[in-house]
């Protein structure tokens, strides 16, 4: 339960607090202000929440904390209760919300629906634009400008090939689960920043091909393989047969 607004607790001031921090940092990354800041109050405070309670968190308007809830309900950050909840002595129960319990959940989620919304429709759109580009460097174009259009050709290509591996890699996190991303990360976190950036280097040294297939290799292995796999990584034997 949501203390008296007049009298807020300390939790429940640094909840306010948190939330407010973190509508700033959703304002640096594009989301609106008012939807960060019902996000971050969920995290804080887990819920069940009703819209009525959110405004006099928040000090939200109506019109704004409906439309945060909204917001945060479509991107997966939060779920709507099974059971309404009543915030008052009077009228009807009102909708309630819970946080997505898991942080690597609506991660993973947020990932998702940003690659559906902001990658995948701009493919097609950069795609057809070196297409364009190309044909018209090709011939199809008016005297004086085969150049130009080459070089857009060859500019629009270069950005299509990156869009293409960063789509690839953020498909990768989106269909992975939630607990496969945690572990991943967890991985990283475990690592000292000299090991990752040596690591970053020897990748660097080696060509994608020849890495690719490496890994197409090794993902045909059973579990119990790879795990003797890296158990081998850091004995002498292993050094001795392949050198330092």
């Amino acid at each position: 339960m949501i203390s008296d607004p007049t009298t807020p607790s300390r939790a429940e001031r640094i909840r306010r607090e948190f939330a407010r921090a973190w509508g700033e940092i959703g304002a640096a990354w594009g989301v609106a202000p008012s939807t960060a800041t019902v996000q971050g109050y969920f995290l804080a405070h887990g819920g069940p929440l009703t819209e009525p309670e959110i405004r006099g968190a928040l000090g939200l308007s109506h019109r704004a904390a409906a439309l945060a809830l909204g917001e945060c309900a479509e991107w997966g950050l939060i779920e709507r209760a099974p059971v309404a909840r009543r915030t008052g002595r009077r009228g009807p129960a009102a909708t309630a919300y819970l946080a997505v319990g898991d942080n690597w959940e609506w991660f993973h989620r947020v990932a998702k629906a940003r690659k559906e919304r902001e990658t995948d429709p701009v493919i097609p759109v950069i795609a057809r634009c070196v297409e364009l580009a190309r044909i018209g460097a090709a011939g199809d174009a008016p005297d004086g400008e085969e150049d130009e259009l080459r070089d857009l050709s060859q500019r629009l290509d270069g950005l299509l090939r990156f869009v293409h591996l960063f789509d690839r890699g953020v498909g990768v996190i989106v269909a992975a689960s939630p607990a496969a991303t945690e572990h991943l990360f967890s991985v990283l976190g475990e690592l000292d920043d000299t090991s990752m950036a040596r690591l970053i280097e020897l990748v660097e040294m080696v060509e994608p091909a020849d890495l690719a297939s490496a890994a197409r290799a090794v993902a045909r292995f059973s579990p119990l393989a790879v795990k003797r796999l890296v158990g081998l990584a850091g004995t002498p034997a292993l050094a001795r047969l392949i050198g330092r």
